[in-house]
């Protein structure tokens, strides 16, 4: 293929909106759909900055730039409508962070790609609100930030608390928060504010190897290092007060928990596990595509269908860890305030998760039709009165749940029936990195993010120095910019905006 110029590039992206653009046809090989993003002014520098730094790289090194990588899904067998990268989009493994694309489950050369729902499967965000003012929690903020420290493993290898065996495993594989139910780690109510309900059944933990499972089982309620964390935050602002008071946090001041985290080594060994499966497919099939990293098999395959039941039974796991982790933060908020979490009213708001493919069935072309919807570092954002979002929540929208970075504001957000139609009900899911981690940790000063946290009156408990500087603010984009971009194009809707008093990290 010939090399193109940045202005030969950029001639294939063309704004449709003020935050909106999209990527014709013939930007990169073997499109089969167009591909859309959402940035607004402040964001779109990042994206076409990094694509012309790609151009006068030529083929040499990095990440491909989002764009491109966006632009390489459209052209996946199966795909449908377009392919679509939110605000928070940077470079990831085959799929960007951030991209969204569906396949149609009655096309027969449809495909599914690990690549398209992340090695951290069901990576996703819980909110857990209380009766608590901050006024009750500033004077004794250390004390429970060390407490939820020390209830929480945190860190790379921290092993869990919460006595599992294998058959323990086996049994919370299949059954997800059914599990943590049956064991009296969760409360029943805890169920019907979570996506899926908690539970993917088609969950098979047979097609979960060995490796992935002994990873898996001494990580059970734990936290884990990188992006995530539990954090204790307040109510800053509401924006929509209805929908607010649905979900019980409708009073600035008022303190919440939220717990970031994912499936530890046992979703990533299940990603590794299906990646080498279906390079062997592609083979056999004659699937060709334009990235190796963009692995995949057929839907209806022996790989395809291995994958999507591995990837529930990991998806499981994940929301079994985040019940392990409420139920550890229960015990902590109890102790620390002579209470019991009853009193407290430490209920789950909602629980989404951003890396899963799941099948849902969307308009396409004036049809209803049965789709397998990949969101990476997505969220799913479905409107009022879809069947699949809890009956308190049926007037207002699904709660979203954006998750902000160390030290910077977090958001809930709803679900609206534009972005029903046009992103296969998503939205964004974070802040969305702009800079990379071995950037970060060469170009910052730990000592001088942790000032900046303190300065601003945040109580911070992290395992690993070197994790700071990763995860530091000014390794990401601003999350503000990234929620009122959606707001803008409507594919989501500002609710409250939470502000951290207290971080814990891996």
């Amino acid at each position: 293929m010939p090399v193109r110029t940045y202005d030969e590039e950029r001639a294939f992206i063309e704004q449709v909106s003020n935050v909106q653009y999209n990527v014709k046809m013939g930007f990169v090989p073997n499109m089969r759909v167009p591909g859309t993003f959402y940035v607004n002014e402040k964001l779109k520098d990042l994206l076409f900055e990094e694509l012309q730094q790609s151009v006068s790289r030529g083929e040499h090194g990095g990440f491909l730039p989002a764009v491109k990588q966006l632009a390489n899904v459209a052209a996946l067998p199966g795909i449908v409508k377009c392919s679509i990268a939110l605000p928070d989009v940077h470079s990831g493994y085959g799929f960007a962070i951030g991209n969204v694309a569906a396949f149609d489950m009655a096309n027969p050369e449809a495909v599914v790609s690990p690549g398209g729902v992340g090695f951290d499967i069901n990576c996703g965000v819980r909110l857990i609100r209380t009766n608590l003012t901050l006024a009750d929690v500033e004077p004794v903020k250390e004390q429970l930030a060390q407490s939820l420290f020390d209830h929480i493993p945190v860190g790379v290898g921290s092993q869990g608390i919460i006595p599992t065996s294998a058959a323990d495993l086996e049994a919370a594989l299949e059954m997800g928060m059914d599990w943590s139910l049956r064991e009296g780690y969760s409360w029943a109510e805890d169920k019907e504010h979570c996506e899926e309900y908690g539970r993917m059944l088609n969950a098979d933990p047979s097609k979960v190897s060995a490796r992935a499972k002994k990873r898996g089982l001494p990580q059970m309620g734990t936290l884990g290092a990188g992006n995530h964390y539990a954090e204790i935050q307040v109510v800053e602002e509401v924006f929509d007060a209805p929908a607010a008071c649905k979900m019980g946090i409708d009073t600035p001041g008022q303190v919440c928990i939220m717990i970031h985290s994912g499936s530890r080594g046992l979703g990533h060994q299940v990603a590794t596990d299906a990646l080498v499966e279906m390079e062997a497919a592609m083979a056999r099939d004659g699937i060709i595509t334009n990235d190796r990293q963009l692995a995949c098999a057929r839907i209806d395959s022996k790989e395809g269908q291995n994958y999507l039941q591995a990837m529930a039974c990991a998806a499981n796991y994940a929301w079994v860890n985040r019940s392990s982790m409420t139920f550890l933060a229960r015990q902590a908020f109890a102790k620390m305030f002579n209470s019991t979490p009853d009193d407290l009213d430490m209920a789950v708001v909602y629980d989404v998760s951003h890396n899963i493919a799941k099948v849902e069935e969307h308009m396409v072309d004036g049809k209803l039709v049965k789709l397998l919807v990949h969101r990476k570092g997505s969220t799913r954002a479905f409107p009022p009165h879809h069947p699949l979002i809890p009956v308190d929540y049926q007037l207002t929208g699904q709660p979203v749940l954006i998750g902000g970075t160390m030290g910077t504001c977090s958001y809930v957000l709803t679900g609206t029936e534009k972005g029903f139609e046009e992103t296969f009900g998503s939205t964004c899911h974070g802040a969305g990195r702009a800079r990379s981690r071995n950037s970060s940790r060469h170009k910052l000063d730990y000592q001088q993010v942790l000032d900046s946290l303190k300065a601003k009156g945040i109580a911070i408990r992290v395992a690993s120095p070197k994790l700071v500087m990763e995860e530091a603010p000014q390794s990401y984009k601003d999350v503000t910019a990234v929620v009122d971009t959606c707001h803008e194009a409507g594919i989501s809707k500002k609710t409250v905006k939470l502000r951290p008093i207290a971080v814990v990290k891996g």
